[in-house]
């Protein structure tokens, strides 16, 4: 199975990096800015996934940088990996997500 893996790192309070491993390859895209990087995860998440020609679903593993860094951004990458995990039912940081399935339904990250 090809490892597709999503990186997040929202560890600092003026730059957020988000990147897409994928067949071998790896693109990454980052936001620069004084002002709450950590808000723009999911729209860079979302511009790579278009980029790559991708889905979610195709996403086969999620690592987060952990820290040292800003607390309240690393909780964000924390919040936004961990939902990503569970939702799609792949691992965060190596751990494997609960095998609980609700359906939600069909929408445009599927």
């Amino acid at each position: 199975m090809k490892k597709n893996i999503l990186y997040i790192d929202s560890s600092k309070t003026d730059e957020t990096r988000v990147a897409i491993e994928y067949h071998g390859l790896k693109k990454e895209k980052k936001v620069e800015s004084p002002f709450h990087t950590s808000q723009q995860v999911l729209p860079l998440l979302e511009s790579l996934i278009e980029e790559t020609n991708m889905t979610l679903k195709d996403i086969t593993e999620i690592k987060v940088h952990t820290g040292p860094g800003s607390f309240t951004g690393l909780r964000v990458g924390a919040a936004i990996g961990n939902i990503l995990g569970w939702l799609l039912y792949i691992s965060v940081n190596g751990k494997k997500t609960p095998l609980t399935k609700l359906n939600y339904g069909e929408d445009k990250w599927g």
